[in-house]
């Protein structure tokens, strides 16, 4: 059996490799085995495959998410063989065939394509994690604006568009005049502001129009994060969500005392530890939002397993819309 692997930590484009592997076990009790059809690359993988990696040599496998078809199922399990699925925040999930246990698996309507249920859960669940967190500030969902940057990402776009139907109100925040065009013609009722502009963050207090800007959405971190910080209102929160940024926040005490502001931190692996009803409630949401704004759930590009390595370095790419899938063949890769 095919599987992608890396040997020791570094660019992703580097270390990855397809490597032979053994079939997984049967199913034991609750178990199901998938054959998986396709998966996406995150940016949260590509930064575990940098930063982290066996220290032996050894092969380790890679990915958190993916979907496919149960091909075989132990006794007394209700997810029969035949079923489409859809699975996450298991560890070497980028493979033909993976064994796990039913509890993990998702169950993926005929209505949504193989494209959307390869992003069923990471991305849409974020946006969920995003916006509770983000409502925690009393002025969000009322008067109060939601600063999203890189809002071109998936999970920026996803969360403007979840935003919008909820009525919240948000400013996006993207890198360049070109990607700020592209928002403003996606979400035309969303102000959207380019940082190419020198004056970047007096057009962010101008969209705001004199209401508070309560909470800032970064997966960047870094000085980005910063900046953000500096354009909340007395009371705001930064919320970060990524690593992008090689270097620190530069942030004095001072910042946060005067002007009473939080700074926290937030990432989908912290989701296995809310309540069992959190995790019931939150899947079922991901599978309304994949039915609901399906047509936010774009594909950069979609490449063969084989082809691993051209798949993460377009995947890591700044500039692309959508999220780069891998489609797998049993039998394909080389």
């Amino acid at each position: 059996m095919k599987a992608v692997v890396q040997r020791r930590a570094g660019d992703p484009a580097d270390v990855l490799e397809i490597a032979d592997v053994d079939s997984p076990p049967a199913p034991g009790p609750g178990q199901v085995t998938v054959a998986v059809t396709m998966f996406p690359v995150h940016p949260g993988d590509l930064q575990m495959i940098a930063t982290s990696g066996p220290g032996d040599g050894r092969p380790a496998g890679v990915g958190a998410e993916a979907t496919g078809v149960v091909v075989k199922a132990a006794p007394g399990v209700t997810v029969s063989v035949g079923t489409r699925v859809s699975t996450f925040l298991l560890s070497g999930l980028w493979r033909e065939r993976v064994t796990v246990a039913a509890a993990d698996v998702v169950p993926v309507p005929d209505s949504l394509s193989d494209e959307v249920a390869a992003q069923l859960l990471i991305n849409p669940i974020t946006v969920l994690m995003l916006r509770r967190a983000a409502q925690r500030h009393p002025s969000v969902g009322f008067d109060g604006v939601i600063l999203n940057n890189a809002a071109a990402s998936s999970v920026g776009r996803l969360f403007t568009a979840g935003a919008t139907h909820h009525q919240i109100a948000t400013i996006s925040i993207v890198r360049s005049d070109a990607r700020a065009e592209s928002l403003a013609q996606r979400f035309p009722g969303v102000p959207v502001v380019s940082t190419q502009s020198a004056d970047w963050q007096e057009r962010v207090r101008d969209a705001a129009g004199g209401r508070p800007i309560a909470v800032a959405l970064d997966p960047i971190g870094g000085d980005a994060a910063a900046d953000l910080l500096s354009l909340l209102d007395p009371g705001g929160s930064a919320i970060v969500y990524g690593l992008m940024a090689p270097e620190p926040i530069p942030l004095h005490a001072a910042t946060l005392v005067h002007r009473d502001l939080n700074i926290s931190g937030l990432n989908i692996g912290r989701w296995t530890g809310a309540s069992a009803e959190q995790r019931r409630s939150d899947v079922a949401s991901a599978l309304s939002i994949a039915h609901g704004l399906a047509a936010h759930f774009d594909v950069a590009a979609t490449y063969p397993l084989g082809d691993i390595r051209s798949a993460v370095a377009h995947a890591a790419e700044s500039g692309k819309t959508g999220t780069v899938l891998v489609r797998v063949t049993e039998g394909d890769a080389s």
